[in-house]
């Protein structure tokens, strides 16, 4: 793979991801640097990722009641859209953010559902983005779903929700982070190329890429992973209502886990799935049944509509349609953007 600045300086930066869908992108990258211009449908295929949805909502007819709002995050994460954000379907921590605000401020949404499935992305934007998640709680029910992979940088912004559902086959976590150094200078000597480097500065040419890495800079690089690293743990920490400890040593240690783990560990609070998320927020809304939700994950609780308990009396025929006309409306909207995917 020949050499490229470009390619280097989006490596460099820590990353929150899944490793190996890292090296994915900078396939995809090197080839765009040298050419070879894919067209999006040929970037998601060798993503192999969930192509993002349009935001979406369950509406709300009667007078007075509120609307439920489906916000995707999907695909990669960047700190700002560029070229990956519009050729992939990844998503721009910055865009996501302004959406949510709007949702947040908006009165005719009585709850936001983030529709998560993503293997996370760049460090930058990402603890601003889950610190204002965050901060919106207690104005009305934020419920993420990972649906179906919650991971690094998503876990981080996810996990900022008041609660975290993760479905039955899904998976969280890989709560970590990482860079990439490349040393090509064996590579350049084999061709006959010596390059120098002049400049000013102790540091400034630190980490370059035309001689073996050096202690002292191995140590800078570290220093800024384990940075964002502890940022990461403090951050998850806050949002799940645990201890720094409890994250580094116990939330999978860097990997992804499965769904009933992904509960007994205190990183999901149950398993289900996008529509029935919907509907029980949906539902509740409109019925007014709500409980607190636990205590121990969230310093601002907000009532959050749970599924009607096994003992309740049977629904009337009336009743019974009204809920099968509320089911039928939130499978048809969300079924739409299935059949789109």
């Amino acid at each position: 793979m020949k050499y490229s600045y470009i390619l280097h300086a989006f490596v460099e930066t820590p990353w929150a991801i899944l490793p190996h869908k890292l090296a994915i992108l900078e396939e995809i990258v090197a080839r765009h640097v040298a050419g070879e211009k894919l067209d999006a449908e040929e970037v998601q295929a060798r993503i192999h990722g969930a192509r993002r949805p349009k935001d979406r909502q369950v509406k709300a007819e009667a007078a007075g009641a509120r609307s439920v709002a489906v916000l995707p995050l999907f695909g990669t994460i960047f700190p700002r859209a560029n070229l990956m954000t519009d050729v992939s379907g990844a998503t721009s921590a910055e865009r996501f953010g302004a959406q949510f605000a709007e949702l947040a401020d908006d009165p005719e949404i009585g709850a936001i559902v983030l529709d998560v499935d993503s293997p996370g992305g760049q460090v930058n934007g990402i603890e601003e983005l889950s610190r204002q998640i965050f901060a919106a709680r207690g104005q009305k029910p934020i419920v993420a779903v990972a649906n179906h992979t919650m991971a690094s940088a998503a876990y981080w912004i996810g996990s900022a929700a008041d609660e975290v559902i993760i479905t039955p086959s899904g998976e969280v976590g890989s709560i970590g982070v990482f860079a990439v150094h490349k040393d090509i200078s064996a590579a350049l000597e084999k061709d006959g190329v010596k390059v120098s480097l002049i400049s000013e500065g102790k540091y400034k040419v630190e980490g370059n890429p035309y001689e073996p890495l050096a202690e002292e800079a191995r140590g800078a690089i570290q220093v800024r992973v384990s940075e964002a690293y502890d940022a990461f743990i403090q951050s998850v920490a806050r949002n799940r209502g645990v201890t720094p400890e409890d994250v580094r040593n116990g939330f999978g240690e860097g990997r992804v886990v499965g769904a009933r783990q992904a509960v007994e560990l205190g990183m999901a609070d149950r398993v289900g799935t996008l529509e029935e998320t919907v509907h029980r927020l949906f539902s509740g809304a409109a019925a007014g049944t709500t409980v607190p939700r636990r205590s121990a994950a969230a310093s601002n609780p907000v009532n959050l509509p749970e599924a009607a308990p096994s003992s309740e009396p049977r629904l009337t025929e009336e009743e019974e349609r009204e809920a099968q006309t509320l089911r039928e409306r939130v499978n048809t909207i969300l079924g739409k953007e299935k059949s789109n995917a």
